[in-house]
């Protein structure tokens, strides 16, 4: 009895849209409508309309081609492992990120419907990560571990996991300015740099591969995920945003200065996985041609919450990149002419 009083106050005024915040509203408010947050509900409802699951995926090419030894160079192995062991990993953390932490601190009912959809795909794409290793006959103990024993795969992992760990300490609440600085500090090392920035050298040498007509399933999975990535990011920077204009007094010079800092330091990193994993160059790519994409990025990430430029005179040095990955589906996702995403649907690859 005593939860349910917790959560419902008898003869409580009527729930007013007003009322309702990204942070720090009483429980009495966790209630869907009336909407505030409608952007988040109606990308609640675009990622409910486009659902896979990794075994709809044909694996049988991959098979052929990884067993074939003289298939694919040795660099062309290791970068498939390498991303394998990191974004195993990765998508686990962001799960557990999201079931263990953000939802617990996000009070907007929109913003968590949209988290629980989320957090399913996340689920999904563990899964898929799983079962391409699994399908391919990796070493499932060494590709899971690379995240502890390989430095390119560990950096990232160990840099994501201060921010992860704060937000879900259970002692920690939101509703003094350091704590919901620390929030929305938070916030932006998850999904603007975790998701926005630490994936995409990863995404860009697989998707490379498909391009080529190598490892076509996984790339095709890998396409499906990044899609529900890209959504993902969408929402975290509208979140975000949404915080910021609720609570302007958060974004403090100092604190602006902070997260330009960190992203900068995020920008950096990514850098170096691209040097570990490319040091030769493959598949058109190499670690100069993505240092400059990254600064493009992270231009792009910096603009999107409202911080300035930081890398003047970067253009786009990759743009198939920008058409698979980054600009479109991240500006107007479900209007853009690349590919339908529908439940069962399979996608075309486009020169």
């Amino acid at each position: 009895m005593s939860i349910v009083m917790q959560t419902i106050e008898r003869g409580a005024a009527r729930i007013r849209v007003e009322d309702k915040q990204m942070l720090n509203s009483p429980s009495y408010l966790n209630q869907l409508v009336p909407f505030r947050h409608e952007w988040a509900w109606q990308k609640y409802l675009s990622g409910c309309a486009n659902h896979w699951m990794p075994q709809e995926i044909n694996m049988s090419a991959d098979v052929s081609l990884w067993r074939d030894l003289e298939a694919l160079t040795e660099d062309e192995r290791i970068m498939v492992e390498r991303s394998l062991g990191f974004f195993s990993t990765a998508d686990s953390l962001v799960a557990n990120n999201l079931v263990l932490a953000v939802y617990r601190h996000i009070t907007s009912p929109e913003c968590r419907q949209y988290l629980l959809r989320q957090a399913f795909e996340e689920a999904v794409h563990t899964h898929a990560y799983q079962y391409i290793i699994e399908s391919l006959g990796m070493d499932e103990a060494r590709i899971f571990n690379m995240y502890r024993e390989v430095p390119a795969v560990a950096k990232k992992a160990e840099w994501s996991l201060p921010f992860t760990q704060s937000l879900s300490d259970p002692h920690f609440h939101t509703g003094t300015v350091e704590n919901d600085q620390r929030l929305l500090r938070d916030l932006i090392a998850f999904y603007v740099i975790f998701e926005g920035v630490f994936f995409y050298v990863g995404f860009s040498q697989i998707l490379s591969m498909g391009r080529r007509n190598k490892m076509t399933g996984t790339a095709e999975q890998f396409q499906y995920i990044l899609r529900d990535e890209s959504m993902h990011l969408n929402f975290g920077i509208d979140m975000i945003n949404q915080i910021k204009l609720e609570n302007p007094h958060l974004w403090t010079d100092g604190f602006k200065q902070m997260i330009i800092d960190l992203i900068k330091e995020g920008i950096e990193l990514e850098h170096q996985y691209a040097l570990d994993t490319m040091p030769r160059g493959i598949l058109g790519l190499n670690a100069n041609m993505m240092w400059d994409y990254l600064r493009f990025i992270g231009n792009r990430r910096l603009t999107q919450i409202g911080l300035p430029e930081q890398y003047p005179a970067i253009s786009n040095p990759l743009p198939w990149m920008s058409e698979m990955i980054d600009l479109k589906k991240e500006k107007n996702f479900f209007e853009t002419r690349v590919t339908e995403y529908q439940t069962g649907g399979s996608l075309d690859w486009e020169d």
